[in-house]
C-alpha cells in the first residue's frame, strides 16, 4: 500500500482565541475556511504558529477536534502531537486517529537534550501508537536538537508510518541530504520546507513542498510557487519567489512571533483577535507599522 502523501502548502494554523484567553471557534471558522478556500492542501493544527506549547491538554484536544469537523475532508489535518511528556503525546496521538485527522506531527521534547537511543525511542513509540501517517519535525533552534538525516533514516527504517519531515532549518544543504540519504531507504520519504523562502529550492531539491507560516495570510503566493513549479512555469515561480521572499524578516519583529503571524492576517483581511496565550503578547505599534509596510512591499496589502 502507497504511503499517504502530504505535499503542496499546509499552512501551520494559528489558533485563535478571544481576548479573554478562551479558544474561539468562530475566528478558528474563518481561519479555516480562508484557508480552504485559498486551496492549501492541508492544515498542521497545534503546531509552532498554533501555540500548542502554551495549552493544556484539553486545549489541544479541543482545537484538533474542532479543525476536522471544520475542514470536513477538504483538506487534511494534520495534529501536532509532540510534548516533553511522551505519556502526553501518545495520549494525542491516539486522539487524534480517535477524531478522523489524517496524520500528525512529532517534534522532540524541547527541555531536556536525550540521547539519540532515547529520542528514537520517543518517535517509535509515538509512531507506533497509532495507525495514522507520521511526519518528524525538526526545528532545532527551539528544540535545541538537531534531528540529522541519519538519525532520520534510522527512525523510518524502525517505523514505516514515519512518512516525512517538517525541516525548520537555514540549512539547504540540510535539507538536500534529508532527501537524498532518507529518500535512499525510503523513496517515497516528503520532505518540507518550514522557511518560506526555501519553499523553491527545496522543490528543486525533489521536496514535497512547505509548511510554512506565510501561509497563513499570503497562501496566494505559497500556492502559487508549488502550482507554477509543477506545471514547469519556472519564470512565474521566480516571479511570485521573489515576493515571498521579502516575508521571513517579519518573524523577527518579536519573540515568540505568533502575533506578528496573527496582524498579518489581520491586515490581510481576516477580522479575527490577535489575542496569543502567554509568554507571548501584544505586538508594539512601531512594530506593527514595520510589518504593515513589508506587507505592501510583497504586495500583499494596498
Amino acid at each position: 500500500m502507497a504511503a499517504t502523501r502530504f505535499e503542496g502548502i499546509i499552512p501551520p494554523v494559528s489558533t485563535i482565541f478571544t481576548e479573554a484567553g478562551a479558544f474561539d471557534p468562530k475566528g478558528q471558522a474563518l481561519v479555516i475556511e480562508k484557508l480552504v478556500t485559498a486551496g492549501v492542501d492541508g492544515l498542521f493544527i497545534c503546531g509552532t504558529g498554533g501555540e500548542f506549547s502554551q495549552m493544556t491538554t484539553a486545549e489541544r484536544k479541543t482545537v484538533a477536534e474542532f479543525a476536522v469537523k471544520q475542514a470536513a475532508g477538504r483538506a487534511k489535518v494534520l495534529i501536532g502531537v509532540g510534548s516533553n511528556n511522551p505519556r502526553e503525546a501518545i495520549e494525542l496521538a491516539v486522539h487524534a486517529e480517535a477524531i478522523g485527522a489524517d496524520g500528525i506531527v512529532v517534534v522532540n521534547p524541547s527541555y531536556w537534550k536525550v540521547t539519540e537511543p532515547r529520542l528514537l525511542k520517543y518517535f517509535t513509540d509515538i509512531a507506533g501508537a497509532t495507525k495514522l501517517p507520521v511526519l518528524l519535525y525538526n526545528i532545532p533552534f527551539l528544540t535545541g536538537q538537531d534531528l540529522t538525516p541519519a538519525f532520520v533514516k534510522s527512525v523510518v527504517e524502525m517505523a514505516s508510518n514515519v512518512v516525512g519531515i517538517k525541516e525548520t532549518v537555514d540549512s539547504i544543504g540540510h535539507i538536500r541530504e534529508m532527501i537524498n540519504v532518507v529518500g535512499a531507504v525510503r523513496p517515497d520519504f516528503q520532505v518540507l520546507a518550514g522557511y518560506d523562502d526555501h519553499l523553491l529550492t527545496t522543490l528543486m531539491l525533489g521536496g514535497a513542498g512547505a509548511i510554512s507560516a506565510s501561509g497563513n495570510f499570503a497562501p496566494e503566493l505559497s500556492i502559487g510557487i508549488y502550482k507554477a513549479f509543477r506545471a514547469g512555469d519556472f519564470a512565474k515561480a521566480v516571479e511570485l519567489h521573489s515576493r515571498l521572499i521579502r516575508l521571513p524578516s517579519m518573524y523577527g519583529l518579536d519573540t515568540p512571533f505568533v502575533n506578528v503571524v496573527k496582524e498579518a492576517m489581520r491586515l490581510t483581511g481576516l477580522d479575527i483577535s490577535t489575542y496569543c496565550l502567554p509568554p507571548a503578547g501584544p505586538l508594539a505599534a512601531d512594530k506593527l507599522a514595520r510589518l504593515a509596510d513589508l506587507l505592501k512591499q510583497a504586495g500583499l496589502v494596498k
